[in-house]
């Protein structure tokens, strides 16, 4: 099976080209936006300067059966764009939609997309998880892009021809893993005091090496066709507790004073800092029964076990073991 991987070089594209590129029934090739950088050994490269309306895929789709689609315009911390959503809609719906006619014009067989958990909103009610096939309702401009990406892939492939299947994950981590989830693993690493050691609430994460075993199996089976899937590792965690874990990993006491949410999330308004507060102390949950039970898969990382390859993997790049 010949498989193409777009943003080959990003956190996700890296682990899922190496999991392919291990079993010789595939022929794997990945997409990168320069000519350099590195790939997994026997993994094939195409270089796509620019994800947009006008790239020719063309070439890079020959004789391929799956495209797993990673690539996109993501949440930006720092936006410059004076238009925002129209910065995402044309990579993420646009750029997507030429990707997908072509191919099927090339024959592709099955197009997963890489989604977002976002498309559904950005926080659950406790114990009111999202399910796959609940309605959509975005509340940011990168949730909006890729719930349209969704419904532009959708039509076009009911016209015939090829397979949709979509992968909504929510926040990922691994080996790798930056912005805020890397900023508090430093911050246990380093033994610095927390104000988090008194939240209940309940967040869906996934680990990096479950994501990756969830998109193999949604480009292979039968059931998978035409159908969107949440994914996670199967337990929720409370702030507090996912700060224990990554203490526990990197065989450090975990520093947490016992502030109340409520304290916490009124502080951060104070400070200007109400949407990353809320985050750490709000709850998003996801309901991946429908993954489980159409495609038989289970996370197969547990999630200690995710948080001691991140440990180690953390270690490992900062030259520390």
């Amino acid at each position: 099976m010949k498989w193409l991987v777009t943003g080959a070089t990003g956190f996700v594209g890296r682990a899922l080209l190496a999991r392919l590129a291990a079993d010789p029934s595939n022929t794997v090739c990945g997409t990168t936006r320069q000519p350099g950088g590195p790939l997994a050994p026997g993994i094939g490269r195409t270089v796509v300067p620019e994800l947009g309306p006008d790239t020719p895929w063309l070439e890079a789709l020959r004789g391929v059966d799956v495209v797993v689609h990673l690539a996109a315009r993501v949440h930006v911390m720092h936006e410059h764009a004076q238009d925002p959503l129209a910065a995402f809609r044309r990579v993420n719906v646009q750029g997507s939609l030429a990707l997908a006619q072509q191919a099927m014009q090339a024959g592709v067989r099955r197009f997963v997309l890489v989604s977002s958990v976002k498309v559904h909103g950005e926080s659950t009610p406790v114990g009111r998880p999202f399910h796959a096939d609940d309605a959509l309702r975005p509340q940011d401009a990168y949730g909006r892009s890729k719930q349209e990406s969704e419904a532009a892939l959708r039509a076009l492939a009911q016209s015939g021809g090829m397979e949709l299947v979509v992968v909504r994950p929510p926040l990922v981590y691994g080996p790798g893993v930056q912005a805020n989830f890397r900023a508090l693993l430093q911050a246990v690493a380093r033994g610095w005091p927390l104000p988090l050691g008194a939240l209940h609430n309940r967040r869906s994460l996934v680990a990096l090496d479950n994501l990756v075993d969830l998109l193999v199996v949604c480009g292979r089976h039968p059931a998978a066709a035409n159908q969107a899937f949440l994914v996670s590792d199967g337990r929720d965690l409370s702030t507090t507790e996912l700060l224990q874990q990554m203490a526990r990993a990197l065989g450090r006491p975990a520093h947490l004073w016992p502030v109340p949410a409520a304290v916490l999330l009124a502080l951060g308004r104070l400070a200007g800092r109400a949407a990353m507060v809320e985050r750490l102390c709000g709850n998003l949950q996801v309901d991946i029964a429908k993954t489980r039970e159409r495609l038989g898969w289970t996370p197969p990382v547990a999630v200690e076990e995710a948080m001691r390859r991140l440990a180690v993997g953390d270690a490992l790049a900062r030259g520390s073991v």
